[in-house]
């Protein structure tokens, strides 16, 4: 019996690359948005960030150490990781104390109530996200005006808010767009939201590097922006007056964020390829329903965590053809 081969739990990746490296590849990949957040709220953004990292750090070591009472492993970066992707989705303008809250839900209940990392069914940064989200939606939705901006106000609604907002009121989208900013503006960061949102471009240089590094696959990322571009698509193209050109949902809000660095986390995501066009597939389809027909204007964030719960499903019966079989 001592001889028994132990498998450990998902995702199984032959590799050279450790989980440690791995993890840390993934925050030199968030550098360039963090920067660009600091020079567009200023040191709050940086503020927010050390709290949120600082809080899971600590959290998971003292949960694993007197709690557990397992060797803590705050060392191979995942921590770090949920730190600063708990940093990314919210305002820059955030008391510190609800950081502390949001951090303590992320670890202990999205990651070690669970059993830590690789046995986490959702994300846990966006467990303790959306747990800040129901429970302060005041402070979590009062956004803070880009310093770039030149307006003279301290917060200011995100362009996702303004059109949910217009269209609620029978504003047409032609009045309301004299009021967003432009589609160069979203791409290149000149708004207002969360910190890790506010320039696609950024966002999209991270995910490449993670391409090159083999972090991630393309599967889930395209599948997302895909499915919410051409949804969005056939709705304006049938109703212009009411509904936004599908670039702006790619664009705006937290979709390149959640689709590059949320939803690929190789824990809650499929382990192959199918799967991952599948579960990509879904969140794109979610993540849109709300955003035209929901209460909230953003949606991402529910999207990923719903199809994090569907993962082993489509793990099971989406399976790659077994060594030998046909």
């Amino acid at each position: 019996m001592s001889k028994l081969l132990t498998v450990s739990p998902s995702p199984h990746v032959h590799s050279d690359d450790s989980t440690q490296k791995i993890m840390y590849r993934v925050v030199l990949a968030m550098i360039p948005a963090l920067v660009w957040s600091v020079f567009v709220f200023g040191l709050d953004a940086l503020r927010v960030t050390i709290i949120a990292v600082l809080a899971c750090l600590a959290f998971e070591f003292l949960i694993q150490k007197y709690l557990i009472k397992v060797k803590p492993t705050i060392t191979d970066g995942s921590a770090l990781i949920t730190g600063i992707l708990l940093a990314f989705n919210v305002p820059s303008n955030i008391p510190w104390w609800i950081i502390v809250i949001g951090s303590l839900a992320a670890i202990g209940i999205g990651k070690l109530s669970f059993g830590g990392l690789g046995h986490n069914i959702f994300n846990p940064a966006l467990v303790g996200r959306v747990f800040m989200l129901i429970s302060f939606p005041v402070q979590m939705t009062s956004w803070p005006v880009n310093r770039q901006s030149g307006i003279d106000a301290v917060t200011s609604a995100t362009p996702l808010g303004i059109i949910k907002e217009g269209i609620s009121n029978g504003t047409p989208i032609s009045e309301i767009s004299q009021s967003l900013p432009s589609t160069f503006e979203l791409f290149w960061g000149g708004i207002g939201g969360s910190l890790g949102e506010i320039s696609a471009v950024l966002l999209v240089i991270g995910g490449l590097y993670m391409l090159y590094k083999k972090v991630i696959t393309w599967h889930i990322p395209v599948s997302i922006l895909a499915t919410v571009g051409v949804i969005a698509g056939i709705f304006w193209m049938v109703n212009p007056a009411i509904y936004i050109n599908p670039l702006y949902h790619i664009l705006t809000g937290g979709l390149m964020l959640g689709a590059i660095f949320m939803a690929t986390d190789m824990v809650s995501s499929p382990m192959n390829p199918k799967g991952q066009i599948i579960y990509g597939v879904g969140i794109g389809v979610i993540t849109i329903s709300i955003r035209l027909f929901g209460a909230y204007p953003e949606g991402i964030s529910f999207a990923i965590l719903i199809m994090n719960a569907v993962t082993p499903l489509i793990n099971y019966y989406v399976k790659p053809v077994r060594f030998g079989g046909k």
